[in-house]
């Protein structure tokens, strides 16, 4: 990465610590300067000056809780009005591993909150400046769990579904229009979100917890080789593309005139 070519601005949420913070390293070093956005602001200002130090880029902070209306309106703001920002790193998010009635609705609707609401907020509050300037790069992070619902707590796998579903519409959209939107599906990493989530990661098997770095490097590499979607741990890209063919095969025959022959059995309990 060539810390002298300069990219613009890249503006990373959840940025104090994990795969926000890999991100801030890794894109100073490619050359952004950047709005770094998280709660806590002394580790934002510790990260800030470690960044730098190290890369000579300007790094600023917002202290925000996102899922508060006036912090996050002063994000939007930013994204709105800051023409060098070029990257948005939609990082911010929060899970669950536990099952969904053992779990607190409150902190189900702040999940959704958080995960889908903000996350959809900050991605239409910087659309429209990359349109309009022509260029520009959304990256969302989602999770494998988007795929793999089963895995851990339904709401947050839902969470997640969403925000797939939500950026390969986006980068469908805008794709004509200059703007690249990427989704990245991280698998169990390395990162404080397990503790959070209620299970530590001390207690998943080691074969399947990716370090975080690796984590991020690979998503970045990704998104040099101009995927849409990336699945780091993925071995196989063609496992991807196939389920992708079969889910756009299926799609011309999802809305008909008629149902199916199997609902129009004449012994069917509309009869009755």
């Amino acid at each position: 990465m060539n810390s002298r070519t300069h990219q613009g601005t890249a503006l990373v949420t959840g940025a104090s610590s994990g795969i926000g913070a890999v991100y801030a390293d890794r894109l100073a070093r490619a050359g952004y300067d950047l709005i770094l956005v998280a709660r806590r602001a002394e580790k934002l200002r510790e990260l800030a000056r470690t960044i730098t130090t190290r890369s000579g880029r300007s790094v600023e902070t917002i202290a925000a809780d996102l899922t508060d209306a006036d912090d996050l309106a002063r994000v939007e703001g930013v994204l709105r009005s800051d023409a060098s920002i070029t990257l948005l790193v939609n990082n911010a998010g929060v899970g669950a591993t536990g099952p969904l009635l053992q779990s607190n609705v409150a902190d189900m609707e702040q999940m959704i909150e958080l995960n889908v609401n903000v996350l959809t907020r900050l991605a239409y509050a910087a659309a429209p400046a990359f349109v309009a300037r022509g260029t520009g790069t959304i990256i969302n992070i989602a999770s494998i769990v988007a795929l793999a619902p089963e895995l851990l707590n339904g709401v947050y796998g839902g969470s997640k579904a969403y925000v797939l579903a939500f950026s390969q519409s986006l980068q469908h959209e805008l794709a004509d229009k200059g703007v690249r939107v990427q989704v990245v599906l991280p698998g169990a990493t390395e990162t404080d979100f397990w503790n959070v989530a209620g299970l530590p990661v001390s207690h998943l098997p080691p074969e399947i917890v990716m370090p975080v770095d690796a984590l991020v490097d690979a998503a970045l590499a990704g998104l040099a080789q101009g995927e849409i979607v990336t699945i780091p741990a993925l071995a196989e890209l063609d496992d991807w593309t196939t389920l992708e063919n079969a889910r756009k095969a299926l799609s011309p025959q999802l809305s008909r005139s008629a149902p199916a022959p199997r609902y129009l059995d004449a012994g069917s309990m509309a009869d009755d």
